[in-house]
């Protein structure tokens, strides 16, 4: 399930526990909601690294093909 499936389904039990006066329901909607967003930002934090260190490949990757072909040249 996506993070934002888990964010919507908590805001439904959350309301849905507000409405009937179940608080254990409504708690339980709280924290599949929270969980969501904790995930949806852990995929952005992953997804941030992992574009920084695709750059750093290549970045490092450049240097050695430059290195290669100066060690050719002497």
């Amino acid at each position: 399930m996506s993070a934002q499936s888990d964010q919507a389904k908590g805001h439904a039990k959350e309301a849905a526990g507000l409405l009937t006066g179940d608080e254990d329901l409504q708690a339980e909607g709280k924290a599949e909601r929270v969980a969501g967003e904790v995930r949806e930002r852990t995929d952005k934090v992953k997804d941030t690294v992992e574009g920084g260190l695709d750059k750093v490949q290549h970045t490092l990757n450049d240097i050695l093909d430059k290195a290669k072909k100066a060690v050719r040249r002497s």
